[in-house]
């Protein structure tokens, strides 16, 4: 009798941490689903979401059809660039007025259009899509005191997403190889679409580099501007530029993690003509 106890007691006890083992594979599988669920939410569902936000807008306000000239012999020098407008900016803005132009640059998932808030709230569109609404994945958006028309550096900054969406690819171009296969950065205006080549890609911050300063006030400070760029640039790309080439400027900048402060910055120069 006394075995026939013991023996029941060790058959409990087996059972209760059968119990005990099955709970806790229970509660994993329950983190495990949720945190699942958690990254494909964040990782998945709202880029998608995100990126057919700004599909939408192009579809429903499309770029007016132009005539094409591929001799561009129809062009008279020093004119905007009459190349296939990205979409209908006028009708954009009427509707969502805070939007200042569309960025693409082919082939890389860029192709978005860009805010701009206040000086009171210069960061406005830092978390927020175009129609104001929060969004972890925010917009591009331009520095609030650059003119699109008549500044010397339009600076446009974007969340480095791991999704890749917003400027979750510019990191890319650290690569050199990247950087030649995708030299040509397209921005919309009000006043038509400019071609920027990019000239350097570097990782800096405000006390190394001033990619902040919208204007310069010597005649020679924008070509400076791009000196500096390409003395901290990660690789040579062969850029070389006159004065006379270099009338206005494009500053991407998003966020880099070697250190605190860091950001992945490309610098590409408007294409004479353009």
């Amino acid at each position: 009798m006394q075995k026939t106890g013991k023996k029941d007691g060790n058959d409990n006890s087996g059972r209760h941490q059968a119990g005990i083992h099955w709970i806790l594979q229970l509660i994993l599988l329950l983190v495990f689903c949720i945190s699942a669920g958690f990254l494909y939410h964040h990782m998945v569902a709202i880029p998608k979401e995100n990126r057919e936000l700004a599909e939408t807008l192009k579809e429903d306000f499309p770029g007016e059809q132009l005539p094409e000239d591929p001799s561009g012999e129809g062009q008279p020098a020093g004119e905007k660039s009459t190349m296939q407008p990205l979409v209908d900016l006028a009708a954009l803005q009427d509707q969502y007025p805070d939007i200042r132009g569309w960025l693409t640059i082919p082939d890389t998932g860029i192709d978005y259009p860009v805010l701009q808030g206040s000086a009171d709230d210069p960061e406005y569109y830092l978390h927020r899509n175009y129609k104001g609404e929060q969004d972890i994945n925010g917009s591009l958006f331009l520095q609030w005191n650059c003119d699109v028309l008549e500044g010397e550096n339009l600076i446009i900054y974007g969340h480095n997403m791991n999704s890749g969406v917003m400027f979750g690819n510019l990191d890319k171009y650290a690569s050199s190889d990247y950087c030649e296969a995708h030299p040509t950065v397209l921005f919309q205006t009000v006043d038509g679409v400019s071609s920027y080549t990019v000239v350097a890609v570097l990782k800096a911050d405000v006390s190394m580099f001033p990619f902040q300063q919208a204007s310069f006030q010597d005649t020679d400070g924008l070509l400076s501007y791009i000196t500096q760029a390409k003395a901290l640039q990660l690789f040579d790309n062969g850029k070389i530029l006159a004065a006379d080439d270099v009338k206005q400027v494009l500053t991407l900048v998003t966020c880099s993690y070697e250190w605190n402060g860091a950001r992945n910055i490309v610098v590409a120069v408007r294409e004479p003509g353009a």
